[in-house]
């Protein structure tokens, strides 16, 4: 009851999180511009190639999970795999980081395999993807970065606040003390049955994270790592050629806006909801475009993505149990 308790807490606190800063962001349009703009000026055709892309980046994103998943013993069927990834993704539109367990529970209700062994392998695609985007960052920050200071110089209360948060003495404060509390309870945590339980769970953990040394096509997990990120920075950069006011931005200005949008993504809030929106707009605004229009932007790229992941994960969730009918069948028989 307390559990679920704490669950309904955290998705309402998160949503609301979320719904906020995106009506701090759009409070003041004028709606029914927005409206004109969607309905006459937008070229949909780009919107659909954009959808196609994501469609092969899940397909990539499966693949790869499957590379990851077959060391463990056993090779889960590319359908289950890619149904499960996008529940998964439909789970995150409720709580986040809640995707990553239940696509693994997924797999190791209908492929028996052990379930923590599985989140061993989704952390690790977690960390390679947290590498990818580091490695697009570093790309953005040495070819984009005279734009930057360009923007901070033109935008100095941006500044102000980036300077306010980084040496707010409330997170060094709360830093410190959370550090000075671990270190005068160490001893107590190591010996307490929770951190030998703990230790157990970390064991096959290991196992799973470990799958990638035991791998026979690590080059095709490589492509799939990279593959997956330029599918994704396409899926943006393609919707540029659907408004007039983004269709000449290059290649690099769309680079730096898919950057900081990824970031917004990794907010706590559900989909990234507002926060997306708000970096994408600011990161429009570096290239001149205007924060009207890049409101109209963000709205279009983020809710035609995020109606496809619903779509696509409520399809999961409906055929899931269908297509692995059989097998639940034959085992009930034997």
């Amino acid at each position: 009851m307390k559990q679920n308790l704490l669950k309904t807490l955290k998705f309402v606190s998160f949503f609301i999180l979320g719904i906020l800063i995106f009506w701090m962001v759009y409070k003041d349009q004028d709606f029914k511009r927005i409206k004109s703009i969607l309905t006459n000026d937008v070229n949909y055709l780009w919107i659909g190639v954009s959808l196609f892309l994501g469609l092969l980046s899940h397909v990539s994103r499966t693949i790869r999970w499957n590379l990851l998943i077959e060391p463990l013993g056993r090779k889960p069927r590319i359908l289950n795999t890619f149904l499960a990834v996008m529940v998964g993704y439909l789970m995150n539109l409720a709580l986040p980081r809640m995707g990553e367990i239940s696509r693994c529970g997924v797999i190791a209700r209908y492929e028996k395999i052990s379930f923590t062994k599985l989140v061993g392998t989704v952390v690790l695609e977690r960390l390679i993807d947290v590498l990818m985007l580091l490695v697009l960052l570093a790309i953005v920050a040495l070819t984009q970065f005279g734009q930057v200071l360009e923007f901070l110089k033109n935008n100095p209360e941006v500044n102000e606040k980036l300077q306010k948060v980084i040496y707010s003495p409330i997170l060094i404060g709360g830093l410190l003390l959370f550090l000075i509390v671990l270190w005068i309870s160490r001893h107590k945590i190591r010996e307490s049955s929770l951190t030998k339980k703990a230790m157990g769970f970390v064991g096959q953990f290991v196992e799973g994270f470990r799958s990638i040394s035991k791998m026979k096509k690590k080059g095709a997990f490589i492509f799939h790592s990279v593959f997956i990120w330029v599918l994704y920075y396409l899926m943006m950069y393609v919707i540029f050629f659907s408004f007039g006011f983004t269709s000449h931005l290059g290649l690099l200005a769309g680079l730096t806006v898919f950057v900081l949008g990824s970031f917004g993504m990794v907010a706590p809030v559900q989909g990234g909801i507002g926060a997306w929106h708000f970096m994408v707009i600011e990161g429009l605004a570096l290239y001149g475009v205007d924060r009207a229009d890049g409101k109209v932007f963000a709205l279009l790229a983020h809710g035609t993505s995020t109606i496809m992941l619903i779509v696509l994960g409520l399809i999961g969730l409906i055929v899931l149990p269908f297509v692995n009918e059989r097998e639940d069948v034959l085992e009930i028989s034997h």
